[in-house]
């Protein structure tokens, strides 16, 4: 089914999307790598606030290739997002109610989605082209030192997302290989 949605989403928000929904969203995103996880990471650890708020936002796991004149940012195609797993439990508890990343999420962050009311999101990987013709503009808000890694804030025009983990822990990737097995049996 599809929907559109308007960023930054509350837990209740994110509750009434179901795995295998097509969403469209469009307003306020935050970009952040594993560096900028690590930062972020590193910052908690000692007490120090986070560079935006994540409560209700969403993380797009993404590092732009650079912008042509006239483009607010490159490429932006998603990241493989499991190697924001050992960081994001974390986040997700303090609030955060999206990711968006590519390729299959562990059992601790599944859990935390579960937790707090919050869904992963896959963009299509490779597709980094068109992905940026969604994006508005681009802000680095913080890390500028990391380079393609720094966080950034977004504003995006029906970026086009599939949720493959909900609230509830449906997962995609699981539904959609026991459907596929079952048609070709």
């Amino acid at each position: 089914m599809d929907k559109h949605i308007n960023a930054p989403i509350t837990s209740d928000e994110a509750r009434k999307l179901h795995a295998g929904d097509y969403v469209y969203i469009t307003g306020t995103i935050y970009t952040a790598r594993d560096a900028a996880h690590k930062r972020m990471a590193e910052a908690l650890n000692e007490g120090k606030e986070l560079p935006f708020d994540v409560k209700n936002n969403i993380i797009y796991y993404m590092g732009p290739s650079p912008a042509r004149e006239g483009r607010p940012i490159g490429s932006a195609g998603p990241t493989t997002a499991s190697r924001m797993d050992k960081y994001a439990p974390d986040l997700l508890d303090l609030g955060l109610t999206g990711m968006i990343g590519k390729g299959k999420r562990s059992s601790a962050v599944i859990d935390a989605i579960k937790r707090n009311g919050a869904v992963y999101f896959a963009a299509v990987g490779g597709a980094g082209a068109i992905l940026s013709q969604r994006i508005k503009s681009s802000e680095v808000i913080a890390y500028d030192d990391l380079g393609t890694e720094a966080i950034r804030k977004l504003y995006v025009e029906d970026f086009p997302v599939i949720v493959v983990i909900d609230s509830e822990g449906n997962n995609l990737y699981e539904t959609a290989i026991k459907a596929y097995n079952k048609i070709n049996r």
